[in-house]
């Protein structure tokens, strides 16, 4: 593996999935002697970033039922 000119690697993809590195993840490097080290940042802020979002979307106020018949289709 090798570092690119805009100091750029690739995270091989069994990596990925085993940390939940998913795109826009933030991560921390930490550098120990020689080595560095990558790790998930504590808060991400992915979910939070998906909420703000996705608020202020809706269709006005709605029941429950309302928005269940909108998801299943029903009129």
């Amino acid at each position: 593996m090798r570092v690119t000119a805009k100091g750029q690697v690739t995270i091989p993809v069994e990596i990925r999935q085993r940390l939940g590195l998913l795109p826009d993840t933030k991560v921390e490097f930490e550098v120990v002697g020689a080595t560095v080290r990558i790790r998930k940042a504590k808060d991400s802020g992915r979910g939070k970033a998906l909420v703000e979002r996705m608020s202020g979307r809706g269709l006005g106020p709605m029941t429950t039922d309302e928005i269940m018949a909108l998801t299943r289709g029903e009129d």
